[in-house]
């Protein structure tokens, strides 16, 4: 499982694959035998979503924000959608300008912009695409630190 959840992403670093069928077929390429619904377990697992341009991994973190997501990790609560590029962000109360902030520092480029309350944020996005995105990368905030 490990070595097909490698070669899953260096296929996708390596080019765009639109469909989970394409995968399929790169990996038996590769000598890995694999089903569709293996590969699609393994996406979820890796964090890896479908966007408008097709699979893709998200960047490795940055070691030094990676404290900082440890202490966002325990402030979140819930993560939802409010329309096509509107995510609504849901924190322990009193920490939304916090997690604001790092959302707004972050660097991740599906992120328009914030506006925060007390335990909620909006965070805007382009599109479906980005907010896909975005849903991968806060949920597994989330679940990261059982937040």
């Amino acid at each position: 499982m490990e070595k097909r959840r490698k070669a899953i992403l260096a296929i996708l670093r390596g080019r765009r694959v639109a469909r989970q069928s394409e995968l399929v077929r790169l990996l038996k390429e590769r000598g890995i035998r694999v089903t569709q619904s293996s590969v699609s377990r393994d996406l979820q697992q890796l964090g890896i979503t479908k966007l408008d341009s097709g699979y893709q991994p998200l960047e490795q973190p940055d070691p030094e924000g990676d404290r900082d997501a440890a202490v966002v990790a325990e402030l979140l609560r819930d993560v939802r959608t409010a329309g096509g590029n509107l995510t609504v962000v849901k924190t322990v109360e009193g920490a939304a300008q916090r997690v604001a902030l790092y959302l707004d520092r972050s660097g991740w480029a599906e992120i328009v912009g914030t506006v925060s309350g007390d335990d909620t944020i909006f965070v805007a996005t382009r599109g479906g695409g980005d907010q896909r995105r975005l849903l991968v990368r806060l949920r597994s905030l989330l679940h990261r630190e059982g937040g």
